[in-house]
């Protein structure tokens, strides 16, 4: 049986009734509003601007409640057809940069949405208000007016990230901090109560069934229900946070959970003995010595402490990445200074409690500004930063981290991690230098290893597709080619329509390679399934 979805339109007026009010006085025609309209279905909703497609839960942009819901029909088009098909239009007629105010807008998008939806249209007087805005008098200064008013239909969490950006740096990181900080405290605090009501049902469960048999409970159960009663009312009667024993509790048991999930993955391509990190760090020792302030000196003692000493990350201090910072950027130091550097946070991208050295870089973004200039470092520092980005992904945390889309901007371009980490990977790949290409190779491997959201990829599947097929033209080694048909084969899985497109048309074909092993065979067979 097929299922049916609800399909409505919401309605907006962008002028909030203004409109009404001084159209007859402006252009001697009553418009009863600046219309903006979307599609509500799938309990999602789709509208489009300037932009381009966006979606939010439904009412949930910055424009307030719909003034009208209009009941369109209902659909037995499937959410994944629908999901596909939107696809297609985000990439060809309905982009941000076709959009026009007055004659190709959200009212058309909402049109074309109904009727491949339900077969039926949106209300004409709607299609038509762009008509009587240009045949007004005052059409220009009208136009002018809508567009800033249509750049306000966004959804409320991504206009909380715009004004989060126009914040001063100082507040904005402040509040992130704390937001993020809190909420580390809250999932660990519900993890606990979680933890604890489970054992609780144990224990009652055991309790039960001792007396149920006619036996006396032991001294030591008792003791242990005692306790637990004692806990819970604590809980129950307080908001207050777990103790910091219990943090480090739930810190262990969230290590043995993060073991746990690794193993159930496809374990990814790091290289663990490559460097020996005492030696590295003797030699930035050597290299910087008499050349750091003491803040900076105490951070040489941290770094020390953190990767040498397997302290955890506590040992580091608000102002270690300023210190990194430096390394990396200040002319001063030579080349090898930012090797060391990076050879060294590469043995420390292995440790579990990396992720909370990233976030730490949350505002200046050091270490990815830094990566993003891959192909203005000497081949040294190459080496040794793509070594740190492939190490980035022995844990699921900091990959997850690289592949973050959020954008922020520098030199005059808007970049986020997951492009970073494509710059990187492609970069890597495709250089003259076998063992860049062994870990362009390994960065490529582990993001088709990643089990992501598709929208992770939207924008980069094609770039990735375009490196993977050009380096499988030099008849790379078994290992090698294992690893790009991995990647093949994720990305066609995801990027349906365009990568399938790009194998056909630019090869080589991957059939070509087959023979080659039995694991490579498997692959092979996996894309071919998607381009026909």
């Amino acid at each position: 049986m097929e299922s049916h979805h609800k399909v409505e339109l919401y309605i907006y007026d962008l002028s909030r009734g203004m409109a009404a009010q001084l159209s007859p006085i402006l252009i001697g025609k009553r418009i009863d509003g600046i219309w903006h309209t979307s599609i509500v279905v799938y309990n999602r909703e789709y509208f489009f601007g300037s932009q381009g497609v966006k979606s939010c839960n439904p009412g949930q942009t910055i424009i307030g409640e719909p003034i009208e819901i209009k009941y369109l029909g209902e659909t037995q088009v499937p959410y994944s057809v629908f999901i596909e098909y939107l696809g297609g239009l985000t990439h060809s007629s309905f982009t941000g940069q076709s959009y026009n105010l007055l004659n190709h807008n959200c009212n058309n998008f909402s049109e074309e949405i109904a009727q491949f939806l339900c077969g039926v249209g949106i209300p004409k007087y709607i299609l038509e208000l762009p008509n009587e805005v240009l045949n007004s008098s005052l059409s220009g200064a009208i136009t002018a007016l809508v567009g800033q008013l249509e750049r306000s239909a966004r959804p409320i969490e991504e206009e909380q990230q715009r004004v989060s950006r126009e914040n001063s740096p100082d507040l904005s990181k402040d509040i992130e901090d704390a937001r993020y900080h809190s909420f580390i405290l809250e999932q660990r605090r519900q993890r606990l109560k979680e933890k604890i009501a489970k054992k609780e049902r144990k224990r009652e469960k055991k309790r039960k069934k001792i007396l149920a048999e006619g036996g006396i409970l032991p001294e030591h159960l008792k003791e242990e229900i005692a306790m637990a009663d004692t806990e819970a009312s604590i809980n129950g009667a307080s908001e207050t946070l777990p103790s910091d024993e219990a943090l480090a509790l739930e810190e262990e048991e969230e290590r043995k959970e993060e073991e746990e999930r690794k193993k159930s993955r496809d374990p990814p391509i790091v290289f663990k003995d490559v460097i020996d990190v005492k030696e590295e760090f003797d030699s930035l020792l050597g290299l910087i010595d008499g050349k750091l302030s003491p803040e900076e000196q105490k951070s040489t003692e941290e770094l020390q402490q953190y990767v040498i000493g397997d302290e955890g990350s506590w040992a580091l201090s608000d102002g270690f990445l300023d210190f990194i910072n430096r390394l990396l950027n200040d002319k001063q130091f030579p080349m090898e200074v930012k090797v060391k550097v990076l050879n060294i946070l590469a043995v420390a991208a292995l440790k579990d409690d990396i992720i909370l050295v990233l976030h730490s870089d949350r505002k200046d973004h050091v270490l990815m500004n830094y990566a993003f200039e891959i192909d203005r470092l000497s081949r040294e520092e190459q080496e040794a930063l793509s070594l740190f980005i492939a190490n980035m992904f022995e844990n699921l945390s900091s990959s997850e981290w690289l592949l973050y889309i959020s954008e922020w901007p520098y030199n005059n371009q808007q970049i986020s991690n997951i492009r970073v980490t494509t710059k990187v990977a492609v970069h890597c790949l495709l250089a003259d230098n076998a063992v860049l290409q062994d870990r362009g190779g390994a960065i490529m491997y582990n993001l088709a290893s990643k089990e992501v959201k598709t929208v992770v990829f939207d924008d980069i599947a094609v770039e990735l597709t375009m490196a993977l097929l050009q380096f499988l033209s030099q008849k790379p080694s078994e290992e090698q080619l294992f690893r790009c048909m991995k990647a093949l084969a994720k990305f066609a899985e995801v990027s349906r329509q365009e990568v399938p497109q790009l194998i056909q048309m630019i090869g080589p074909d991957p059939k070509t390679f087959k023979g080659t092993s039995e694991r490579i065979d498997a692959l092979i067979e996996k894309i071919s399934a998607r381009v026909r």
